[in-house]
């Protein structure tokens, strides 16, 4: 499997937000999925997989309860 290198833009002393991230998150996530054209692809499920840990860690943060 190929790995990508995601970087997260961040200003120069300041820390980008935990929600700004999962947007980020996200917009790469459908960006690579238009270039590959699948869901099932090596690195549209690595960054799905980033995006997942940073949502369960917003989610965690907030006291927000997953309820399936």
């Amino acid at each position: 499997m190929s790995s990508i290198a995601y970087h997260i833009p961040r200003s120069i002393g300041h820390d980008i937000s935990l929600e700004n991230e999962v947007l980020l998150l996200r917009n790469e996530m459908l960006r690579l999925f238009e270039e590959e054209q699948s869901f099932t692809s090596d690195l549209v499920i690595e960054i799905s997989c980033k995006l997942d840990l940073k949502i369960n860690e917003y989610m965690k943060l907030y006291g927000i309860e997953c309820r399936i």
